[in-house]
């Protein structure tokens, strides 16, 4: 299965994508009513506001992009605004495509991916000018958000432009994968794609025009720029916009009553140093209905904690290439009756679990994740092979590992590729991690099989001690204890810091090369 990364606008006759900005209806029909905050700023737009901003953006885009195609790439490069969500639906708006940049990255490695996407234009917040500056490619026209002659103040005087009609399966959001693997890919998210993941959102996570959404996690993922931002504005509720997690300051806007936060979004290590932080005072969080997890396993030492102070953690799945997939119900009884289980999958999506021989396993196996639907990517920019590989007709396939228990709930074990064999036995590390995580002394752990002479491979576990440091002796009469012994760790590093994803996930590509002789 091969994309179409050039789409044109439609012609006469053509059928396209009528709903799918998530601004229009809403603007026309409560145009007084708040969409946006930004916390950091202490900026709000109603609406109308914010939709009179989209169209200005629009006009401005197209006059900065005249004289190209259609479907031009459109680079950002800064935290969480309101002025990153305006370039966003403006770059849809306008025909062209949004492409947030990750800006924890050095210098090399945006340059790798600025020298993939092959953006036309490129807009930065002020803040990283140094790292730009550092890039060695060839940069497109840049411009900053802020001072004379930025985009805010292009923006002021820019006129509305009318949205140019486009197909439904071109594309106008291009997300690069978080490179849990090594080099990121560009996944292409089409118009008909950001409206199903926004549906699907939408009903398993009950967003309502009466919801009020704190985003805090980067828009340069698809939980944060989808799921959190263009579902809550699709369903006309509030979008609360944080630059960066602050324990205490998130701890803050949650407790605002004036705010009403019923909708919050973490991985996590998010959720734990919110659970650690000073202010942490469950009395204070009436509104909120959940806290929604995702980006890495949630053990249940952690579900438990939570529980116990009436706040669930609803856990879920998803990735860029397909949204939101599977989702736990925002109901405190399933949370607890299931714990560790990721949910059901969303409406708009079909699941199978397909073992080594390409056929579904039975209830309580273990199979790969494979999914079909409205939401699935095309493919990946410039990337056919892996394009390819990745489809079997017209199923995507994740490589994760899932596994349908009673009742229809499903777990996800592991990613396949970190599944290892010790002995001949699977094993899983995201479930010996949930073991040894569970220990009072461990702040955070990974855990990567690793060749050994004579069980093939073997366990290497990554542990960051809490300030009462365990040691290795503790940890591994821990997971006797608790572990058949094929799948304890035969060897315990401590670290000071286990090298993540903005959205969470364990860099173990980057443990592997660093610790493989450890």
């Amino acid at each position: 299965m091969q994309p179409e990364f050039q789409t044109a606008a439609m012609g006469v006759g053509a059928v396209g994508l009528e709903t799918d900005d998530p601004l229009i209806y809403r603007a026309l029909v409560s145009p007084k009513r708040q969409a946006v905050v930004d916390v950091a700023k202490g900026r709000a737009e109603t609406y109308g506001q914010l939709d009179e901003a989209v169209g200005r953006g629009a006009a401005l885009i197209a006059k900065l992009t005249n004289g190209l195609p259609l479907s031009q790439r459109i680079a950002f490069l800064g935290r969480n605004s309101i002025e990153q969500i305006t370039v966003c639906l403006a770059c849809q708006r306008a025909g062209h495509v949004f492409v947030p940049l990750n800006w924890r990255l050095g210098a090399s490695e945006l340059g790798q991916i600025i020298a993939d996407c092959e953006p036309a234009l490129l807009l930065h917040d002020v803040e990283f000018a140094k790292v730009l500056a550092d890039v060695k490619t060839v940069l497109p026209r840049t411009i900053a958000i802020e001072g004379d002659g930025g985009w805010s103040n292009m923006l002021a005087g820019a006129e509305r432009a009318q949205p140019v009609p486009m197909e439904a399966d071109a594309p106008c959001i291009m997300l690069y994968t978080s490179g849990t693997t090594g080099s990121p890919k560009g996944v292409i998210i089409t118009r008909r794609n950001a409206f199903a993941s926004a549906v699907n959102f939408a009903i398993v996570g009950e967003v309502t025009s009466r919801s009020v959404a704190l985003c805090d996690l980067p828009f340069f993922h698809t939980i944060g720029l989808v799921a959190i931002g263009r579902t809550t504005l699709m369903m006309g509720g509030r979008l609360v916009i944080s630059d960066r997690f602050l324990p205490e300051r998130t701890l803050s806007v949650l407790g605002d009553a004036a705010l009403g936060v019923t909708h919050y979004f973490a991985v996590p290590q998010m959720a734990a140093a919110l659970r650690n932080a000073p202010g942490w005072d469950p009395a204070a969080l009436k509104a909120l209905q959940a806290i929604f997890i995702g980006g890495a396993p949630l053990s249940p030492a952690l579900i438990d904690t939570f529980l116990q102070d009436g706040i669930p953690l609803v856990n879920g799945y998803g990735m860029s290439e397909a949204g939101t997939a599977i989702h736990m119900p925002l109901d405190r009884e399933a949370v607890a009756r299931h714990p560790g289980s990721v949910g059901f999958p969303a409406p708009l999506l079909a699941l199978r679990l397909v073992g080594e021989d390409g056929q579904d396993v039975a209830d309580g196996e273990v199979g790969e994740i494979w999914l079909k639907g409205p939401s699935i990517t095309p493919g990946y920019w410039n990337k056919p092979g892996e394009t390819a590989r990745a489809f079997v007709g017209e199923w995507y396939r994740t490589g994760d590992l899932g596994r349908r228990a009673e009742g229809g709930v499903i777990h996800v074990p592991d990613r396949l590729k970190d599944m290892y064999i010790s002995g001949g036995e699977n094993v899983f590390p995201a479930e010996v991690e949930a073991v040894i995580g569970a220990h009072p002394k461990v702040r955070d752990v990974a855990v990567l099989g690793l060749p050994d002479p004579k069980w093939g491979e073997c366990g290497i576990a990554f542990i960051v001690a809490q300030a009462d440091a365990p040691s290795a002796e503790e940890i591994l009469v821990h997971c006797a204890e608790r572990l058949a012994s094929y799948k304890r760790p035969s060897r315990i590093v401590f670290l000071e810091q286990i090298p993540r994803t903005a959205s969470g996930k364990a860099q173990k590509h980057i443990l592997r090369q660093t610790h493989a002789n450890s």
